[in-house]
């Protein structure tokens, strides 16, 4: 059965209605690190309510705890006004709550709806379920196909498996851990729309998110957590989105510094990173295949490309980053040397840095500890960490060591950690500053600040910033408009496996961007034709 909607005179009276969830002193203690200490916070019904705090901070621990995931040490939980004890995920579920996790826990080799029967226990007929996944998935703006299989989906794709095999099951309490870090704009504002008419009906969100301004728009409260404590509980419209990135980090942070960008000039001369009508077909029966893609990347620049998930980006960094080889090697190309036929470490020899969409698993290995993963993509060098056939542990420990210190990495057990323990934004915080120090001549970057805190972004836009200065050739791919403003030199977009001309960051819109990313142009006039509608 829904939740009773609320009307406006509920939300007037005086007295508060009885908290959803309520949770009293939680405290959570990891070997070395405490997570959660003394934790206290109320969800009321029909209400949005932000959870902040920067990477590290114990969010994650937090709404595991809630979903059943993990045990709290001390402390209390109450459902609906009762003590409470979730064991497990399935208990959660009955409970009435749900969770859109910000890493997928999905099945590679079933369908869609295959594994959101396995998420969900829904014993539903597959044809029946297929049709409420499609039905569902239309609705939110979220389309999927419920019987593609999911090593055939981009990141974006696999997020939309997560938020719709969530909704299906109806929930009272809904967590979402960055839904929205690899939408679009558009399909980001349906979601808002979505999250609003839950609340409408009475349904508690508990949101987590590092993109601020999206807090103050959407959310009703926020509790801010620091090192694991709540800090402060304030209302996000009455703050700026700098005062509460303050408030989550504890201090002040310094903003990107970079050249007007009005001043800054297309490199001139042969690109490092060159591609020539690549034509590339998917290797797989749901992908996208590459049309006539071309790009010139320049020593001392920042090429960022945007575009929807799913449109060709995955199959272009597979690419570029020589784990998928291409037919004609020529139409890649690095330092004018043909690379299509390469492989990923002799591309490094090259001076290719690569950080990939997917965290872990392709940017580093689970169970491996942050040393072992460090060692994993370093290539030759006065420091490579393996000389006349032997690895030097010591190396690749003080490598890592030296990568946690610059980027302020969160790690319990420093470069003995496994890459799994870590929070989503403090392991990309990790592969970044591992890609950083190997001082690439090239380095191609997906998602760079996925899942990551205002601080934290911060601090990776400045160091690709100090890269470009320093004269590498940067290569970003990314669905967050802002960050492509803020970085990019040019800007081109990803459509139905065709790559547009690029454009002057500074002379772009985000309508003409929107409308390349929609489909609307295919042709590279296509900023022009919007800037004469204008």
């Amino acid at each position: 059965m829904s939740p009773t909607p609320r009307t406006d005179a509920d939300r007037t009276e005086s007295a508060p209605p009885t908290p959803r969830l309520a949770l009293h002193g939680i405290t959570k203690v990891f070997p070395g690190t405490i997570a959660n200490q003394d934790v206290s916070l109320s969800l009321l019904p029909g209400e949005i309510h932000a959870l902040l705090g920067e990477n590290g901070a114990g969010k994650s621990t937090l709404v595991k705890i809630v979903y059943g995931l993990l045990q709290a040490d001390a402390g209390e939980i109450r459902w609906e006004g009762a003590p409470t004890v979730i064991a497990s995920p399935a208990e959660a579920r009955r409970l009435g709550i749900g969770m859109v996790f910000q890493h997928f826990s999905l099945f590679d080799s079933l369908t869609v709806a295959e594994n959101v029967a396995l998420g969900t226990g829904d014993r539903t007929p597959m044809r029946q379920l297929e049709e409420r996944i499609r039905e569902v998935s239309t609705r939110y703006g979220l389309p999927l196909d419920p019987r593609r299989p999911v090593h055939a989906l981009s990141v974006g794709e696999r997020q939309r498996v997560e938020i719709v095999r969530c909704l299906l099951q109806d929930p009272r309490l809904l967590i979402m851990d960055e839904p929205t870090s690899v939408l679009t704009p558009q399909e980001a504002e349906q979601l808002f729309e979505t999250l609003r008419r839950l609340r409408e009906e009475g349904r508690t969100i508990l949101y987590i998110s590092h993109k601020l301004e999206e807090i103050r728009v959407l959310c009703d409260r926020a509790t801010i957590l620091r090192a694991g404590k709540v800090v402060d509980a304030v209302n996000p419209r009455e703050k700026t989105a700098r005062q509460l990135a303050q408030a989550m980090i504890g201090s002040d942070f310094a903003t990107p510094a970079r050249a007007a960008a009005a001043a800054v000039e297309a490199p001139r001369g042969d690109g490092l990173l060159e591609v020539e009508r690549l034509n590339l077909a998917s290797g797989t029966p749901f992908g996208t295949t590459l049309v006539d893609v071309s790009l010139s990347l320049h020593p001392g620049e920042i090429l960022g490309i945007a575009g929807v998930a799913g449109n060709g980006q995955f199959e272009l960094l597979s690419a570029l980053s020589g784990e998928t080889l291409v037919q004609d090697a020529r139409s890649v190309r690095i330092a004018g040397a043909p690379a299509g036929h390469l492989d990923p470490r002799r591309r490094r020899e090259l001076g290719l840095g690569f950080v990939p969409e997917e965290r872990l698993g392709r940017g580093a290995v689970p169970d491996m500890s942050l040393a072992e993963n460090a060692l994993l993509s370093r290539g030759g060098g006065a420091d490579d960490m393996v000389s006349r056939g032997l690895i030097s542990f010591r190396k690749a420990h003080g490598l890592a060591e030296r990568i946690i210190s610059a980027y302020n990495v969160v790690a319990g057990n420093g470069a003995r950690a496994t890459a799994k323990s870590l929070s989503g934004g403090n392991l990309q915080k990790f592969i970044i500053g591992r890609e950083i120090m190997r001082k690439p001549r090239i380095l191609i970057a997906a998602h760079p600040t996925w899942g990551v805190d205002a601080g934290a972004a911060a601090a990776i836009h400045q160091a690709l910033l100090d890269l470009r200065d320093q004269g590498t050739a940067v290569l970003i791919v990314s669905q967050d408009l802002d960050e492509l403003f803020v970085l990019s030199d040019r800007i081109a977009v990803m459509s139905h496996g065709r790559l547009s001309e690029s454009r002057p960051a500074h002379e772009a819109t985000v309508e003409q961007i929107g409308l390349l990313m929609g489909g609307v142009f295919e042709t590279s006039d296509a900023w022009e034709a919007d800037a004469h509608a204008h």
